[in-house]
This record gives C-alpha cells, structure tokens and sequence, in this order.
C-alpha cells in the first residue's frame, strides 16, 4: 500500500485515506496505482462535481458576467478565487501538473475498473464565501493580499518540495501558520472540510456496507484527499463511528448569518460623518458645515479616485470613483468599487480574447493588468481601499474641527 495512505477499520468496513499533494505527478500515479491494485468497493475525492466539470471540460470563463458580479457584491470574493486559481497554476507549471489532478486520476482509474465513486467535497464556491463572511475588515484585507503575493511571487516549488508537502511536520507547521495569520479562514479551509469531507467518506462507507451485504469481500472505501486533510478526517471518523457526532451539516453547509454588530458597523462611519458635519452646523454655522463637507468629500473622493488612477483606469472612470466616493460611503449597502467597476466595464468592455486568456492572466501581475476583467477588479478593489482610507483620514481631521469649532 502507498506510504501516504491509512487503513482505518470502522467496524466490518474498511477506509483507505490517501493523503495528496495536490500538485504532485508522484500522487497521480500512487492514486491511480492503489485503485487498480486494491479494487476497492467504492472510490471517494476531495472534489465537489461542479469543480471536476470545470476541471475535466475546461474552466467556464467565458459565461463570467463581470459586471452582475459587481452588482451581487461578489467581487472581492471572484478576487480571491482568481487570485488563488493563478496561485495554484503556476506552482503546477514547475512539475507539469494542474492541482487537483490526482484527483482526475483517482475518477478515471475508478471507471477504467467500473468502480463507482463520490464527489466529496463541498462546493468551492461556498466554501469561499463562508471564510469571507466569516472574516473581519483587516482579515478580508490579509487574506487579498496574501492571496495577491503568492499569485504574483516568482517562488517555484521544486518536486522534492512538493513531495515534503505530504510530511506530517511539514504540514503541522504550515497549519500552525495558517491558524495563527488568518484563524477564520483555517477553521473554514480546513476544519469544517475536515468534517465535510470524513462525513461523506464515512456515509459513502455505510452505502458500501449495505451494497456488499451478504459478499465474502470486505468492503473497503478509498478516499483521495490532500495530505493536509488525513489527521482530521481521521479524528472526524472516529467520533462518527463512536456514534458521538451527528452526520448533519447543515450548520456549514449555509452562509453564516451577519451579526447585529456587523449590521450596526456599516452605518458607523456614514453616521459619523453626517453627526460631524450637523455638529459643526450648531456649533459654528452653515459656513463651517459646509467646510467640513467639502474636506471630507476631498479626501474620501480623491483618494478612492487615485485608487482608480493606479490602475490606469479610464478617465470617466476616474471621475466616477471621484463622484461617487461620498454617495457610497453615505450607503453602505453599495461602494464606490462598485460605481467605479461598472463605470470601467462599460467603458472598455471585456473582449472574447480577454476571457480566453483568463486562466494564464491571472499567473501574473501584468496579466492582471492587462486582462480587462482582472483590470476592473483591481480598479473595483483599489477604488474601494482608497475611499475607505479617505474616511479613516477624514474622520479625525473632521472630528477636530468640528469639536475645536
């Protein structure tokens, strides 16, 4: 049996957990080896089927509609999905393999030997939008940019390398990482997939038992999943067969609800502007109000619209994220990066070429500028962060003069 695998008896089953790197041509072939050899009575993968038809039929880019994603509120999080796509195609350039692949291997030598096989993973889509809900301001920021340097760092890992990322100590060290830089995103990553995924294996586990009733064979379960996953699938396994855990999820199968604090804190800053500017209204007069109006639409304006600048945007668009700065910050059910992106798309539209060469583009950091839809949501993401710092500069300077009189 592979190095990497584990056999766990739960009672007359057994489960085979073979821990992956995802980018490894070594775990293709072990996947693919232990299969034909083992002739288990069913295959699982860590892979929902959304994500293996983009992988095996070619990534949909071309039904991207930017701009409804602007308007949906989505595009921070199309932001990090890319950012992390371009990540994960270029440490697999270096070795000739797409992560995800020995995942493909682990299908296909399970229909070559008519084994049938679970998609186990859950939606990726949902698994991102949970680790941003559930993110704070400055982790949402930490994770872009972290997301940002690893998409456009020149670091290549080399086989042996990868092949270390299948290493216990290894992998301890780079959850310990992860847990301390963003807690949030690893509980979401990582342990509640830990959950999901060792709940699937073990009812799959259970239809196999019922299936194979009354056979001489025992029923044995293969589950393909990264290396990083095995010490919490496996925990996860012993408190279901222990009967100790439910297998319901639907507590993470949903988006976590807002808490009222995050309600409230969406109208902070708006109300804190308009308390400002009426404070200086009574304390000082009209004139004075209307200083601290303008000094405030200044810095909020100027800065969002040097957001758009960076990226080269279009004049109009520019002038949009100028304008449009003071009206989002007064609505926080919208942002200027939403003015300022749909501003862009309208004016330099995406073309069929630009969606062609997504999955290239986004390896790289002129890529992104050069592609018209990476390049409306830098221009969605800088105009928003440059706003958002124009508030933070203005409040204080705000608050002074109109306290001070």
């Amino acid at each position: 049996m592979s190095k990497s695998a584990r056999r766990l008896e739960l009672g007359d089953r057994s489960i085979v957990l073979v821990g992956t790197a995802h980018i490894s041509p070594e775990s293709i072939g072990e996947v693919s080896d232990l299969i034909r050899e083992e002739r288990p009575s069913r295959v699982c993968v860590e892979i929902d089927s959304g994500r293996y038809t983009s992988m095996s039929e070619g990534q949909g880019w071309a039904n991207l509609d930017i701009g409804k994603i602007l308007r949906e509120g989505k595009g921070f999080l199309l932001m990090a999905n890319l950012a992390l796509s371009g990540f994960q195609r270029r440490m697999g350039e270096g070795v000739g393999v797409r992560p995800g692949d020995e995942m493909l291997a682990a299908v296909k030598a399970a229909e070559d030997c008519g084994i049938p096989f679970d998609f186990c993973d859950r939606e990726v889509q949902l698994t991102l939008k949970r680790a941003w809900a559930k993110s704070g301001l400055w982790n949402k920021a930490k994770l872009i940019a972290s997301l940002g340097e690893s998409a456009f760092s020149n670091e290549k890992l080399t086989e042996l390398e990868i092949e270390q990322l299948k290493d216990r100590s290894e992998l301890e060290e780079m959850m310990g990482e992860l847990a301390d830089f963003l807690p949030s995103v690893k509980e979401v990553l990582i342990d509640e997939r830990d959950r999901f995924l060792a709940t699937k294996i073990f009812e799959a586990a259970n239809r196999v038992g019922l299936a194979l009733d009354g056979t001489e064979k025992r029923p044995t379960v293969i589950a393909v999943v990264g290396a990083g996953h095995l010490t919490g699938i496996e925990a996860w396994l012993g408190k279901l067969q222990a009967g100790s855990v439910s297998t319901d999820l639907s507590e993470i199968e949903t988006l976590p609800k807002p808490s009222i604090w995050g309600k409230v804190a969406g109208w902070a800053i708006p109300a804190a502007i308009v308390g400002l500017i009426v404070l200086g209204f009574f304390k000082s007069g009209t004139q004075a109000s209307l200083e601290l109006l303008l000094r405030w639409v200044l810095f909020n304006g100027s800065l969002a619209a040097l957001g758009s600048l960076i990226c080269l945007a279009h004049p109009l668009t520019i002038l949009a994220s100028f304008v449009a700065a003071p009206i989002a910050t007064l609505n926080p059910f919208v942002g200027v990066g939403l003015f300022a992106g749909l501003a862009e798309a309208f004016l330099r539209k995406p073309r069929v070429a630009d969606f062609e060469s997504l999955a290239d583009d986004v390896t790289n950091f002129k890529g992104f500028y050069r592609n018209r839809v990476t390049h409306i949501l830098l221009i969605f993401f800088l105009s928003s962060l440059g706003g958002m710092i124009g508030n933070f500069i203005a409040l204080p300077i705000l608050a002074t003069r109109a306290i001070g009189g």
